[in-house]
């Protein structure tokens, strides 16, 4: 295939029921963009027939078509990576398969980085999601625009466009978790932002769960800033002088309102406070874990995700990958 001016990532985990309904939206929708494209299919390990039904499509549209085939669950965002090593696109488009975000609304991207802009992230207008993901993802929104110096309205949106300059940056990029959006932003040099519709899910439910999604924030934060740190040392400090001051004071009021046997008498008062000093220092511990943890990671030099097959060109072909031992993405 000739080299596109457009890739669309779509990672793909347990979509067997919706992937029909992508096939019918996605092709015209691009078709009626009159730009060369590929499709790039990542599935992330699914465990149900989404892989039988991502052959077939390839079979029947080998012209723009590739699959990529990982062999285990590595998560959204490495499958969004195994894509990014595989695409060819001046611009490249990641969107998820559950059709929340409707394919139709691409050509709005493509227009706005055609105005000179080399990053559009989006935000959803009149999510249709459950209140409690809607008050979670505005939480999680807030507490990163405290922690880093990332402005995204919406990180949950998958629906971007990234230049060629920014997916070359992040390829070389080798961490071990990561944020794509994130990591996006800070190799943009014009990066913007723009309004998309979201829909309802086509079928089934969404792969994140709440610990998924604290995980996700996790590696967001920890990734991204030293500021969580920065701010427990503050805290550290604030409390520790507090603490002594506080215990200061009542143990003169006492001495003075009741005599040295009635201060005396208070002095184990002050397992209350070492309990609260307690639960500070075993949160700081939990918080810098976060952190060496992250270091263990990278440093015990296990590939992020692993490519089993691919499927390009003819109707039929398969190449296969031989596992890797890198840090960095396979090729």
């Amino acid at each position: 295939m000739a080299t596109p001016e457009v890739s669309v990532v779509i990672p793909v985990y347990n979509e067997e029921s919706s992937l029909p309904s992508l096939f019918s939206r996605i092709y015209p929708a691009l078709d009626a963009l009159g730009r060369s494209y590929e499709l790039i299919f990542v599935d992330d390990g699914s465990r149900d027939q989404s892989m039988r039904v991502l052959r077939a499509q390839f079979d029947r549209r080998p012209d723009v078509t590739r699959v990529v085939l990982l062999a285990s669950n590595a998560g959204q965002h490495m499958a969004i990576l195994a894509g990014f090593q595989y695409s060819r696109g001046e611009i490249v488009v990641t969107l998820d398969a559950d059709l929340q975000n409707p394919p139709e609304e691409i050509g709005k991207l493509l227009a706005k980085m055609a105005e000179g802009y080399d990053y559009v992230g989006s935000y959803r207008a009149e999510r249709q999601d459950s209140l409690f993901r809607r008050v979670a993802s505005r939480a999680m929104n807030r507490l990163r625009e405290n922690l880093t110096r990332i402005r995204m309205t919406d990180q949950g949106c998958m629906l971007r466009a990234y230049g060629r300059n920014v997916v070359d940056a992040i390829n070389l990029s080798p961490e071990v978790n990561t944020f794509v959006p994130a990591l996006a932003y800070i190799y943009a040099r014009q990066p913007t932002e723009i309004e998309v519709k979201h829909d309802e899910r086509v079928s089934g439910a969404s792969q994140y769960s709440l610990s998924r999604l604290i995980k996700l924030n996790f590696d967001l934060v920890t990734g991204f800033s030293v500021k969580p740190l920065q701010m427990f040392s503050a805290i550290g400090m604030i409390v520790a002088v507090g603490s002594v001051v506080l215990y200061t004071t009542v143990l003169l009021y006492q001495l003075y309102t009741a005599g040295l046997e009635g201060a005396l008498s208070h002095v184990w008062d002050r397992d209350v406070l070492e309990f609260f000093l307690m639960g500070v220092a075993v949160f700081g511990i939990g918080l810098t874990g976060e952190y060496i943890g992250r270091i263990y990671e990278q440093v015990r030099g296990r590939p992020r995700y692993m490519v089993q097959a691919v499927l390009e060109g003819e109707p039929g072909a398969k190449q296969w990958k031989p596992k890797q031992s890198s840090l960095h993405t396979t090729t």
